[in-house]
């Protein structure tokens, strides 16, 4: 019996992901992106086993973009359409308070997913037409959405619950959603595996650190507190984002600097955080500022660490203690400075990371703490697309 393909699909405002997964062996055959959509001049990247292919081409549209993917699929292989695609897993941003769990996908999941574009209007509607495109190319094959925010529909309703006017709230949907969910909830069940355990039996925080970044606190395997909140925007330092605020600041702006909505939401989506403070979003530019002795560089990474710090102090209390610290995301899994510093000055704690195990070269999963460590300290990999490609084909 041929092993089931599931095509993953994460469809952005401009770009497109797209990987072939196989789900039981946990293998990807092929990962690709499309960038630059609706731009003069814009970019496929497919890399297959054997070899890539990157190219600059005119993509007017997602239509286009997946056309191209179709193509470069082809070039290295049977055509999609041959290569008994058992699924098409959807990464989906926002699920409100609707969906909770994977759902295959049908229009009236559609028009529902168009009416959530509201709580996500930078990406619900380009992860919908991602998933209108995909079903006109394929038409025959189950299409599963998977939701950011489903695994955090566990947060207790104090965790999820904001101090505002309670009939605002309710009227507008206005609460603690959570963001990063898939790679979270693959993490902190990865992490127990490692160690040997139940995910019902162990407290952990998951610090996923990239571009994006959030903390969540787990307890035996269900969310009980996550940084982001309503929006991906709350939370610890990001590349681009601000993370926490005062939220008098937003009036402050709008009131004596005459900045509108739109021009406060650019500065805190896309010019704050680490490129806001220093200029450099990229997180090995940043140290190399560091290393360079750039003070505006200095101060990004410290309010960085200072952020991310207050976090794993607010969730070993709320959790009572936790069992596992596990880093993942790009930053998490590579740097091994933001792991060292956001640990610092923890033994009192039983939290002590040893700097061989940390520094040491590696890309999969490794236990960085100590052995006098009574917290375990790992670094696991996420996979999200994997994720992804598991729930998509148990809905097929």
């Amino acid at each position: 019996m041929t092993e089931p393909v599931v095509l993953v699909i994460n469809s952005g405002s401009s770009s497109i992901k797209f990987q072939l997964v196989h789900p039981v062996r946990g293998e990807a055959v092929g990962a690709g992106l499309v960038e630059r959509i609706g731009e003069r001049a814009g970019r496929i990247l497919y890399r297959f086993p054997g070899g890539e292919i990157d190219r600059e081409m005119h993509i007017p549209d997602h239509t286009a973009g997946l056309h191209a993917a179709e193509d470069v699929i082809a070039e290295t292989g049977p055509p999609l359409r041959e290569r008994g695609i058992a699924a098409v897993g959807h990464r989906v941003v926002h699920g409100g308070a609707v969906f909770h769990e994977p759902v295959r996908v049908d229009d009236t999941v559609l028009k529902e997913l168009r009416r959530l574009s509201t709580l996500a209007p930078l990406h619900n509607p380009p992860n919908v037409l991602g998933i209108e495109v995909a079903m006109a190319q394929l038409p025959d094959v189950p299409h599963v959405a998977v939701f950011d925010t489903a695994f955090f529909h566990t947060l207790p309703e104090a965790a999820a619950t904001y101090a505002i006017d309670a009939e605002v709230a309710r009227a507008n949907k206005v609460r603690r959603y959570g963001f990063h969910g898939t790679s979270h909830e693959y993490v902190s069940g990865r992490a127990a595996r490692f160690l040997g355990r139940e995910s019902a039996d162990v407290d952990q925080i998951v610090l996923h650190l990239g571009n994006g970044a959030s903390a969540s606190a787990v307890r035996g395997g269900r969310a009980v507190d996550t940084s982001m909140g309503m929006t991906p925007l709350e939370g610890l330092v990001m590349g681009t984002r601000s993370g926490d605020l005062d939220p008098g600041i937003i009036l402050y702006l709008n009131r004596n600097a005459g900045m509108n909505v739109d021009q406060i939401d650019d500065l805190l989506n896309r010019r704050s955080g680490l490129k806001g403070l220093c200029g450099e979003n990229d997180f090995r530019a940043l140290l190399k500022l560091v290393a360079d002795g750039d003070p505006a560089a200095r101060l990004a990474y410290d309010v960085y660490v200072h952020r991310l710090r207050r976090y794993i102090g607010a969730y070993l209390v709320e959790l009572g203690g936790v069992d596992v610290i596990t880093f993942t995301g790009g930053v998490g899994e590579h740097n091994a400075d933001v792991r060292r510093d956001s640990l610092a000055g923890l033994a009192r704690l039983g939290i002590v990371v040893d700097e061989d195990r940390n520094t040491a070269p590696g890309s999969g999963e490794r236990r960085i703490s100590a052995d006098e460590s009574a917290v375990e300290v790992l670094v696991i990999p996420t996979d999200e697309e994997l994720a992804i490609a598991r729930k998509a084909i148990a809905l097929a």
